[in-house]
């Protein structure tokens, strides 16, 4: 009779291995790389220096902290092939996204970064929810994290907010932009990238020129740099840079073209229309003359300047498209460090724990 099609006679069913199973060695919530079908790698350690459970700003961070989540992220970009590959490191784990806020960066951006290490992912919309029948933002929260999630990322437009779910969930908390107070995976994909290009932040002029009242961006980025010792300076109109953060050890400065020469880093933030009582200057095209980034402006500055900008941008108003597409901008290299940052930040926090001092690290 001839053999079927797996080489048996048909009919006849073949036998199940005697063979015994090798254990899992793995964590619990780690897949097994050598079952996982890539290559072998060593899984990072993690650091010492850590133990937070939630990352809800830069400003409560150490440099110590803060060179840990780029050092990770610059290992495990390595790790996933600059952000491209997915590798088995918290296979088993849940990511809830529960944004109060449009976007369209930092919400893929958290969720690529939950796949990429073997999580899953739910997404939240707050159009449709129980938050429109009257459901409190603390009862949506709770009621995902009952799901089974691991990590609660949110972005709401009060500040605060991340904070005070810290103090309501079992789960890890990340913010993702509360109001005008921080968004500090922003900051820190902004310093991964200047650090990937220099090498370094202490010792560098970094500017933040645009809408400094209602940056969440700037805040995150002027309280990180400065702990990485970078020189921070604040550019606007008077109306959107508020002269008391000289009391904070900031430049302020009303003048970019001044500035220009001095500086290593130029990071231009939007203008933030929806946010505004009343408009702030005449006209968009006075503002774009006094502080758009252009050809001209270029000219003046340093010869390896680093253009940045957090996104999106409004070409013609803060920059031009031929500086935005330019040799100086790395705009879209940031795009593809928020994974890494991203990928950093919940790897490290789902492995927080209580400080050996006693009592938790954060909230």
């Amino acid at each position: 009779m001839p053999d079927g099609p797996l080489g048996m006679a048909p009919g006849r069913v073949k036998p199940l291995s005697t063979k015994p199973l090798t254990p899992m060695t793995t964590s619990p919530g780690e897949l097994s790389i050598a079952s996982s079908g890539l290559p072998e790698f060593s899984p990072p350690q993690r650091p010492a220096g850590w133990w937070r459970r939630h990352l809800l700003d830069l400003e409560g961070l150490t440099a110590e902290e803060i060179t840990i989540l780029l050092d990770t992220a610059q290992t495990l970009k390595e790790l996933t092939g600059g952000c491209r590959h997915k590798i088995p490191l918290l296979g088993g784990r849940t990511l809830a996204n529960l944004f109060f806020e449009n976007s369209t960066r930092t919400r893929n951006s958290f969720s690529l970064a939950a796949k990429r290490l073997g999580a899953d992912t739910v997404e939240f919309s707050s159009s449709g929810s129980s938050v429109s029948k009257g459901e409190t933002f603390i009862d949506t929260a709770k009621t995902i994290q009952a799901m089974g999630v691991d990590w609660v990322v949110t972005r709401h437009p009060a500040p605060g907010t991340p904070h005070q779910l810290a103090r309501e969930l079992e789960c890890c908390v990340l913010n993702a932009g509360d109001g005008a107070h921080e968004h500090p995976t922003q900051g820190l994909l902004d310093m991964l990238t200047v650090r990937q290009h220099r090498g370094r932040l202490d010792g560098l002029t970094v500017a933040l020129v645009g809408d400094i009242a209602h940056s969440r961006t700037a805040r995150s980025n002027m309280w990180g740099l400065r702990k990485l010792g970078a020189h921070v300076i604040v550019c606007g109109p008077a109306t959107l840079v508020s002269p008391r953060w000289e009391e904070l050890g900031f430049e302020v400065a009303h003048d970019l073209d001044e500035i220009l020469p001095r500086c290593d880093v130029l990071n231009l933030l939007r203008i933030q229309f929806e946010r505004f009582a009343s408009r702030p200057f005449p006209s968009v095209h006075e503002y774009a003359n006094r502080y758009a980034m252009n050809g001209r402006r270029m000219r003046r500055c340093r010869e390896g300047i680093l253009i940045m900008a957090p996104g999106p941008i409004n070409r013609g108003v803060e920059i031009t498209p031929e500086v935005a597409d330019g040799p100086h901008s790395v705009i879209l290299e940031q795009v593809t460090n928020g994974i890494a940052v991203r990928m950093a930040a919940l790897w490290l926090l789902v492995g927080g724990r209580e400080h050996p001092e006693g009592g938790a690290s954060d909230e």
